[in-house]
């Protein structure tokens, strides 16, 4: 099981066997703070009451340290591992937990009241799974560490298919297989070993020790009238503390930059407090309208970075393609994984660690739904809903290519153009957000079983305030779902797949406590999202350089499909294989497959997930 994910840790690896319990710790190491044995694991506290297999940084670790030094700690090495495990000595396990701040999944075992616990962050930041092979219970960071386990049963969740089916994910607590689920952002688990009974539901037993709607409720009672200066003022104070807090490190250190507003605003910091110029990496592609490369090298030779860019051909993908399953372990389908692991991969041959910009789009109103669904519901909700629906109908009838062709420098309008379209006769506010978000906004079209469990998007007793505008309330479904379940977890598995570490400044939680404070218009301004990131970026890089329109980290998988993906697309939707599979209305994936190549419909994004789970079981099942 540690032998399987030796690409999560290269540096060092060990196991440990309590004498006297069934239990066992085993931990891959990719050392970034104190390279030196003392940081190895999994690690014994002071007293020995505690082992922990810790898989993540603490930001605040030296401030931890000074704290217990205070207390009468002494510490063997300086490592932010041996940091958690004195913290819980001296204040216990509760307490510690709400003190650090940082990505971080654990597995502590407490010796003295035979107790074990699971943890992991409160944005999602790292995964830890965990479930049954046979009586015994397993856990790991990837799926793939529980696989391997002589007793473990590779029975597919038809529900999880369901889930994976409208999201692009499988959004937690639930994974792919039956009796293995992953640890809710946020949460803990713990019970005593003698207590707990083989096959046991493990996320009935999940306990939230933070969650976003309190700390949204809790920053919104704090909200007051503040002036624009003086908010970009302790935004940018903030999120320098957040960047400066992540170049701590001692191994090689740069960030990703693909020139879009995120990225770019940490650059700008990065290099601010760096003693030389910092390493970016960026991905560019050949095909007009996605290629970002150019932007980040305009904003990397304003700023002073030393920059470096590959650029992705079609033939690169599909080379890759077969990968990712491996990569991720279960179904997934966002695209932008392939740009992600080139990227990654591209900054290991010089780095272990790179910043990224990831989190401001769901914090500020950075996706084009937070900024355009709010306009167009309150436009369109005043006409009967008989006259929204034939002017949907009316757009939708052309194809989006073609809506396209009317503005050439914007090749996404007629994809962004039906998206308005799908939302146009909806009733609610919710409803919109999952029309928009959906992959198949009823997975029963294709699947021969689609029952949905409950998720926390989905769940009632997460749903927001009334009182928060419309674009509020996407940002916080956002952080709740999409944030965790698809962002994080691509940036997780694609950067670990060649051993890098990816931290966020802009997850940092001060920050998401701050703008939760804020009002809407210091987010959302002008008709454009992220308005305070550009104020800050304003004060670096001229705004020439980054005023455009969003695009996103993508590829054009819509095209790739019709042109050389079409015989690797072809051979995973062949219809004799579907109907043998017992999961898919063979029929009507063959229909949306066909009306794709005549281009009378645009569903890259929809085969994408058909393809993305027909190949995660040609390579797991």
């Amino acid at each position: 099981m540690c032998d399987s994910l030796v690409h999560r840790g290269p540096d060092s690896d060990g196991v440990w066997q309590d004498p006297d319990m069934p239990l066992v710790l085993a931990h891959k190491r990719l050392a970034i703070i104190d390279l030196s044995p003392e940081g190895h694991q999994p690690m014994e506290s002071s007293s020995g009451r505690y082992m922990i297999a810790f898989n993540g940084e603490i930001y605040n670790f030296r401030d931890l340290s000074r704290e217990l030094k205070n207390l009468g700690v002494s510490f063997r090495g300086r490592s932010d591992t041996e940091v958690i495990l004195e913290a819980i000595e001296i204040w216990g396990l509760n307490l510690t937990i709400q003190k650090l701040n940082g990505m971080f999944a654990f597995i502590l075992w407490d010796r003295k009241e035979r107790e074990i616990h699971f943890v992991r962050d409160r944005m999602g930041k790292k995964p830890l799974y965990l479930g049954w092979a046979g009586k015994n219970l397993v856990f790991g960071s990837e799926l793939k560490a529980l696989r391997v386990h002589p007793a473990f049963e590779t029975n597919l969740n038809k529900e999880a298919v369901a889930l994976y089916m409208r999201y692009g994910y499988v959004p937690a607590p639930h994974t792919i297989y039956q009796n293995v689920w992953m640890l809710m952002p946020g949460s803990r688990l713990s019970f005593k070993l003698e207590n707990i009974d083989p096959g046991e539901t493990l996320s009935a037993m999940m306990k939230p020790y933070w969650n976003h709607l309190e700390i949204m409720c809790e920053a919104r009672l704090r909200s007051r009238p503040i002036k624009d200066a003086e908010a970009i003022d302790a935004f940018e104070n903030l999120l320098s503390t957040c960047v400066q807090d992540r170049m701590i490190s001692d191994v090689p250190l740069g960030a990703f930059l693909s020139g879009g507003i995120d990225s770019s605003v940490v650059v700008a910091l990065m290099q601010k407090y760096a003693n030389g110029p910092v390493k970016t990496y960026a991905i560019g592609f050949e095909e007009a309208g996605f290629d970002e490369a150019a932007h980040a090298k305009k904003v990397a030779g304003h700023i002073g970075t030393d920059h470096h860019e590959l650029y992705l051909k079609a033939d690169d993908a599909l080379d890759l393609i077969p990968k990712i399953p491996h990569f991720y372990d279960e179904p997934f389908a966002d695209i932008s994984s392939l740009p992600t692991y080139l990227v990654s991969q591209f900054a290991r041959k010089d780095v272990t660690v790179a910043l990224s910009g990831d989190g401001g789009d769901e914090m500020l109103g950075g996706y084009n739904r937070h900024v355009n669904g709010p306009k167009i519901w309150n436009k369109m909700r005043c006409l009967p809903k008989a006259m929204r629906s034939a002017l949907a109908g009316f757009i939708q009838k052309t194809p989006p290519e073609k809506w396209s062709k009317i503005i050439p420098q914007r090749p996404q309008f007629g994809e962004l153009l039906h998206k308005a379209a799908d939302v146009m006769a909806l009733e609610d506010e919710q409803a919109i957000y999952t029309k928009l978000i959906s992959r198949f906004e009823n997975p029963s079209d294709i699947l021969l079983e689609a029952d949905e469990p409950y998720i926390p998007l989905t769940h009632p007793e997460w749903h927001p305030d009334e009182d928060m505008s419309f674009s509020e309330k996407m940002m916080y479904w956002d952080s709740l779902s999409y944030l965790p379940g698809d962002i994080l977890t691509k940036v997780d598995r694609a950067s670990m797949a060649v051993s890098i570490e990816a931290r966020a400044p802009l997850l940092d939680k001060r920050i998401y406590e701050y703008v939760w404070s804020l009002p809407d218009h210091l987010k959302i301004r002008g008709g454009k999202g992220k308005w305070l990131l550009r104020e800050v970026l304003a004060r670096h890089v001229p705004r020439n350089l980054f005023e455009r329109p969003k695009q996103g980290f993508s590829v054009p998988v819509a095209s790739w499909l019709r042109g050389s993906l079409q015989d690797w697309a072809e051979d995973l939707l062949d219809e004799q294989s579907l109907k043998a599979d017992g999961l898919f209305k063979a029929d009507a994936v063959r229909q949306i497959w066909a009306e794709h190549l005549d281009g009378n419909g645009h569903h890259g994004e929809k085969l994408w997930a058909i393809l993305m789970f027909q190949s995660w079981k040609k390579e797991w099942m």
